[in-house]
């Protein structure tokens, strides 16, 4: 397994992930994650293998992470989130590992209060 990564996600243990992939792990569908490997070709330089099918790396991955982040839960244009990455990638992750810190409390506080 991969060591932790710039926004705290450690299940990263493959080499390459396919479009489906990260498709999976965004939630998101396998149209949105090609516009977007598209609409930001500065952060995202996906493979090629021999079929010509896109691959990406664990970093590519993230940055992906970074992306739906930036355009689902603050609402920014893709020039906007490719603005604010290009200013200040480490406070995007800081704030995800912060919502993600949340998120996590949240679920276990609601356990607690399910076993009460």
């Amino acid at each position: 397994m991969a060591g932790q990564d710039a926004i705290g996600i450690t299940d990263m243990d493959k080499l390459y992930y396919s479009i489906g992939d990260v498709a999976e792990i965004l939630g998101e569908n396998v149209s949105l994650v090609r516009f977007w490997s598209d609409s930001f070709p500065k952060f995202i330089r996906p493979r090629r293998n021999a079929k010509g099918n896109r691959l990406f790396t664990a970093a590519d991955v993230e940055m992906f992470k970074r992306i739906h982040f930036l355009v689902k839960n603050e609402g920014l244009t893709l020039e906007g989130a490719a603005k604010r990455l290009a200013r200040d990638t480490a406070k995007v992750d800081r704030t995800i590992r912060v919502l993600e810190s949340l998120r996590r409390i949240r679920e276990q506080l609601d356990g607690i209060r399910k076993g009460l």
